[in-house]
């Protein structure tokens, strides 16, 4: 079977040209990380790449452990799925010891905490909100390429600080660092690409190394990541970028669109694909996203894969106050769930953290668990580290039991009741993650052991594939990119939160907008949207990006108004 024949037309098309400059322009849902898979393992089993010889670059560990393992499922082992800064630390920790005879400086592992040891040395004593800023400031700086001096003409501002003393306090942590020989996240990058471009013998063993590459959202690259994916390629041409312009939501972060928007103007014999075929939402759905990013640089014209006349058109409600909005939503959660809706179905996004406390308060108070994205991960809790040991420490000692009979007195001695303690507390979340290892091994296939099954939990964290929890998710929608749920609530469509009060200029205000639509973009199945007039002792309007969409209370329109009351009656009914 060829890799290609899963694949749809636009897909195959894709996947099919091996060489060259290629633009994969993937709108929401249209099975992106299956062509970049597919595409290379296309190029593996017609010979045309080498596993070893190809680079997958992505933005987040999770992403690129997903990469590895759909290769795998596919045949295809030995190929270098990284984030840009995980590609480019292992070649600075290489190379480093050759060039300089010493090890490669260590990575420091808070840089808040240096910054208020640099800002000590000036006799400043910002707070720690103010700290953070300064980090994100000189985050950016670095990834836009940016030197100190031309920073202050920019004129870039933190609260809490005057201009002279950001310069200064950025200056100091660079000095610190020096001394204690160590480097941030940042300087890896630049580091790597210094190397490059300083050191021809490093760059042409890095061009043997490595001949194909592949960059998945490739929107969201900045000109540090762009320059330094310039050294890896050399003046090869076989690049793969895939993305899409609506989905830049981290232009705050340094992401620059333009890479993606002007890559076949830059290679004029580029491949370029557009996949706008979706195989997530219902047409409705669709058909608010295409409204909302209509006229957008890039935006794509979704289509869904399947018919779907029956489905209801997304809905949007306008309440009093933010705990009347939460308690709606709780609500028809609640609903949901009577109806047989799965717990893990069911998602409720939000622009910014500080909206999820009254959302989850809500819950709790209707009995529903949640889980909050942006947390803790799932194997970094204690009590998944507990049970991941003492799975293996079963493992070593004789049993009569069966494996499931095995697994489940283990989780039980760790404190896995039959029923669920009350939702809303840290025993509640112990007792779910203790439950999702439970499913785990009721799925694994005949003849699994307590052994392979304690094995494949600890591979399961290298690639940080975490298992489902039976509980609603709770995210904010830059957490909830690349994610996807049958269920979608988005709560807070008012004007100050999203767009957020700070997004003021025409370039933040887009910005604000494709977070909406990545929002919208997560829903399989069913949307709806909300909203409070007052939010502490503001009123608010709702947000202009409801209007840009268009509603209707005659449900002929793209939104479907509904009243507080009517939903209520229809609660009752």
């Amino acid at each position: 079977m060829s890799a290609l024949d899963a694949l749809d037309e636009r897909q195959r098309e894709a996947a099919s040209v091996l060489r060259g400059p290629v633009a994969v322009l993937a709108g929401a849902g249209t099975g992106k990380t299956r062509v970049i898979t597919h595409r290379i393992a296309h190029g593996v089993d017609t010979g045309a790449y080498s596993p070893g010889r190809v680079m997958a670059v992505t933005f987040t560990a999770k992403a690129a452990g997903e990469l590895r393992g759909r290769l795998r499922a596919l045949g295809v082992e030995g190929v270098a799925a990284r984030t840009f800064h995980a590609a480019a630390l292992a070649q600075l920790n290489f190379f480093w010891p050759t060039l300089t005879g010493d090890q490669a400086p260590s990575i420091i592992d808070n840089k808040v905490r240096m910054l208020g040891q640099a800002a000590d040395s000036l006799r400043l004593r910002p707070r720690t909100a103010t700290l953070r800023d300064i980090a994100s400031e000189i985050e950016w700086r670095k990834v836009s390429m940016i030197s100190i001096d031309r920073h202050a003409e920019l004129g870039r501002a933190v609260p809490g600080v005057d201009a002279g003393q950001l310069a200064d306090l950025q200056r100091a942590y660079e000095k610190l660092k020096d001394e204690r020989r160590q480097l941030d996240f940042e300087d890896v990058l630049l580091a790597c690409a210094g190397m490059l471009e300083a050191e021809s013998r490093v760059a042409a063993a890095v061009h043997e190394q490595y001949r194909h590459f592949t960059v998945d959202e490739f929107q969201d690259v900045s000109p540090l990541q762009n320059r330094l994916l310039e050294m890896w390629l050399g003046d090869r041409r076989d690049l793969c970028v895939v993305g899409d312009a609506s989905q830049t939501i981290y232009s705050f972060a340094g992401a620059e669109q333009r890479h993606l928007l002007e890559f076949a103007r830059r290679y004029p014999d580029a491949t370029v694909v557009r996949l706008e075929t979706n195989y997530r939402s219902q047409a409705p759905i669709l058909t608010a996203a295409n409204a909302l990013m209509h006229g957008r640089p890039g935006a794509l014209a979704l289509v869904p894969a399947r018919d779907s006349f029956s489905a209801e058109a997304p809905t949007v409600t306008g309440y009093d106050s933010e705990t009347e909005e939460a308690a709606g939503i709780a609500a028809a959660i609640a609903d949901q769930l009577r109806a047989g809706v799965a717990p893990a179905d069911i998602a409720v996004l939000y622009r910014a953290h500080a909206q999820s406390g009254v959302i989850q308060q809500a819950l709790a108070a209707e009995g529903i668990a949640t889980s909050v994205l942006g947390g803790v991960r799932f194997f970094d809790m204690p009590e998944v580290r507990q049970a991941v040991l003492a799975l293996r420490g079963a493992a070593v000692a004789p049993t009569d039991a069966g494996f499931l009979s095995a697994v489940r007195d283990v989780l039980r001695g760790l404190g896995l009741s039959d029923e669920p303690p009350q939702a809303g507390g840290a025993q509640r979340d112990g007792w779910e993650a203790r439950r999702a290892i439970l499913r785990l091994a009721e799925e694994a296939a005949p003849g699994t052991t307590l052994r392979s099954f304690a094995e494949a939990l600890t591979a399961r964290a290298k690639d940080q594939h975490e298992p489902e929890l039976s509980t609603v998710t709770l995210s904010t929608l830059h957490a909830a990119k690349g994610l996807e749920w049958p269920h979608v609530h988005l709560a807070g469509w008012a004007e100050g939160a999203l767009p957020i009060s700070y997004a003021t200029g025409f370039e933040q205000i887009d910005e604000e907008r494709r977070l909406a639509y990545v929002g919208i973009t997560r829903a399989a199945r069913t949307l709806s949207l909300s909203w409070a007039r007052s939010a502490g002792r503001g009123e608010r309007a709702p947000s202009r990006f409801l209007a840009e969409i268009g509603t209707t209370t005659r449900g002929t329109g793209i939104l479907r108004e509904i009243s507080p009351s009517a939903r209520r009656s229809a609660r009752r009914d």
